[in-house]
């Protein structure tokens, strides 16, 4: 199903995501950044996501390799059937780009068939290119094989341009991160920090506003308390001396991993100005997090947003969870025993497969509640 390249993306209530390719969706599973970037835009929608990328896979499913199972592509087609999808993530032409120029004809015919098999199921297909290699022992070395992925990605690029698909450059955007961020431990895989810059990446691809955490700003006159940005004022203080409002993010932040040591999108600035002369003590749930001069309000203050990192830490570990079970219930590791020519020795087993699905759907209702930021409460109170 053809999308307009520049056409707004949003997901909607019952769509059903799919990730499908190499390895560059199989090693994100430990870590879930895709899907947390994209559940949280919409907090309030339910979508469903399945991961079935498969390492050193091709766009012919050729590492869908079984003992007992029907050909390497159809059992691509099956598993990407099967997850019935509405939106299809697809990354493939890195393991091609190994065959060289000479391999570009057979990877496109594939490419294409796989884009057929998309719009049969009635799905939408959204391509992503291949990602750089960030070392390759020599630098001639590195260069070339760089060089390679990039034609692979412009083929993409051509191909989602001719059937009108959106395509997502990741290539290009890495390639630069790399120069500010260890995006990949051995050269060639992303590691965590990696996959927060490709989650990043293709938000920005997808056109979706950066996330930034707008300034709170409150004005403190004799009449009343005036509040812009994400706050709203629920008590002005007149009688009590203390000024309560609230907060309502659009969305959770998306989270740079700890051992990146950074703070980005970690605090918002909290303006108060009109305050009489003084100190003002600005606390949260019973905890004072900052006392700071009218003067100091006035000017801006930066406060941490640990509750919201930490719901969001929170659901990522969900996300993660619900994947791992998925992973083991559409790939079981002794598949030829339990659902293959072996059955009729553990084939007892398959229903335990089955009954992953009830644990799986309890940790999907578990998402759905943590993915909507807390509403927090906070009150300014004049300390002396």
């Amino acid at each position: 199903m053809a999308e307009a390249a520049d056409a707004a993306f949003e997901l909607q209530d019952g769509d059903r995501v799919v990730f499908v390719g190499n390895s560059l969706f199989e090693n994100e599973l430990p870590y879930g950044y895709l899907e947390y970037a994209l559940t949280t835009r919409w907090p309030h929608r339910n979508v469903t996501y399945r991961n079935i990328g498969w390492s050193g896979d091709t766009v012919w499913g050729e590492a869908r390799s079984y003992i007992s199972s029907p050909s390497t592509y159809d059992l691509l087609i099956e598993q990407l059937t099967k997850a019935e999808p509405t939106i299809v993530f697809i990354a493939y032409g890195a393991n091609e780009a190994l065959e060289g120029e000479a391999g570009l004809p057979h990877f496109k015919q594939g490419l294409n068939q796989l884009l057929d098999k998309v719009d049969q199921l009635g799905a939408k297909a959204i391509l992503l290119s291949p990602v750089p290699v960030i070392a390759a022992g020599t630098t001639e070395n590195l260069k070339e094989r760089n060089a390679m992925l990039e034609l692979y990605a412009a083929a993409i690029a051509k191909t989602a341009s001719e059937r009108g698909l959106r395509f997502i450059d990741v290539f290009k955007p890495l390639l630069e991160r790399r120069k500010h961020a260890t995006l990949s431990d051995n050269g060639y895989h992303l590691n965590e920090n990696g996959y927060y810059h490709l989650a990043a990446t293709l938000e920005q691809g997808l056109g979706l506003a950066p996330r930034t955490n707008e300034s709170v700003r409150l004005n403190v006159s004799k009449h009343a308390v005036e509040a812009t940005g994400p706050a709203k004022v629920l008590d002005a203080g007149k009688d009590s001396g203390i000024i309560k409002f609230s907060i309502d993010e659009a969305f959770l932040p998306l989270p740079l991993p700890e051992q990146e040591g950074a703070t980005a999108n970690n605090a918002r600035v909290f303006r108060i100005s009109g305050l009489k002369r003084g100190k003002y003590t600005l606390s949260t749930d019973n905890f004072q997090m900052i006392t700071a001069s009218a003067n100091e309000w006035n000017e801006g203050i930066e406060i941490p947003l640990g509750a919201s990192f930490s719901q969001a830490s929170q659901l990522r570990e969900k996300i993660v969870k619900k994947n791992e079970l998925f992973f083991h219930q559409y790939r079981p590791l002794n598949r030829t025993y339990i659902v293959g020519f072996r059955s009729h020795e553990q084939g007892r087993h398959a229903k335990g497969l089955e009954e992953l699905s009830v644990i799986i759907t309890w940790l999907e209702g578990q998402i759905a509640r943590d993915r909507v930021p807390a509403s927090k409460v906070y009150q300014l109170t004049r300390t002396r």
